[in-house]
């Protein structure tokens, strides 16, 4: 991988996992995640171009239904395993606590961020399995693993469509439905914990 690419990942990685740290529905979360987005597309618009690939539409929205669809029978079991619990229920207390417009706006602008970097630079400079594997990687900074299981699997679908369609345009609409799925109906499985009790994440 090309040095500031690892850079770009680096920062990247960083700040994401400093903003999941951070109090849920506060002003540091989001600037933080702002942040996060701002860095994966500085870094993929300064390694050079991004191919959109084919102007598929349908598929790309189908994939990310499926995939939530998936996740929420996952989501079903892993609610009765106090680990996963706590850890999922660690993410969904941004989306509890905080506006919800904004927490939204924030996820999905990310997550197409994300693609845009590592489907887009990094795939082009690394392949699939490289960037698939610096993905996972990148997300071991939010010391979560629900999250780190989430990116290896999502990562692996994201790398095929990158691969299959040519472009980027594929798993950033797959990124964003799955993600606006995952936030509309994931919270009601997995409500909030009482405010002062201790949780994966550090305050900040």
């Amino acid at each position: 991988m090309k040095p500031f690419l690892a850079a770009v990942t680096a920062a990247g990685s960083g700040l994401l996992g400093a903003s999941l740290a951070s109090r849920p529905g506060s002003r540091r979360f989001h600037v933080l995640t702002a942040s996060v987005a701002a860095t994966w597309l500085a870094g993929a618009q300064a390694a050079g171009p991004v191919t959109r690939g084919r102007r598929d539409v349908v598929q790309p929205v189908v994939a990310g239904a499926g995939a939530f669809g998936v996740f929420y029978g996952c989501a079903l079991v892993a609610r009765h395993i106090p680990p996963l619990r706590r850890a999922i229920t660690g993410v969904l207390d941004h989306a509890h606590r905080g506006p919800k417009a904004s927490v939204a706006a924030t996820a999905l602008l990310t997550g197409a961020a994300e693609e845009v970097f590592f489907r887009g630079a990094l795939y082009d400079a690394a392949g699939a399995r490289t960037s698939t594997a610096v993905y996972v990687v990148s997300t071991v900074a939010t010391r979560n693993p629900a999250l780190v299981l989430a990116s290896a699997v999502m990562g692996t679908l994201f790398a095929w469509q990158r691969g299959r369609s040519g472009g980027v345009q594929a798993p950033v609409l797959t990124h964003v439905v799955w993600s606006a799925l995952m936030l509309a109906f994931m919270p009601r499985l997995f409500p909030p914990e009482p405010l002062g009790t201790p949780g994966p994440h550090p305050p900040g």
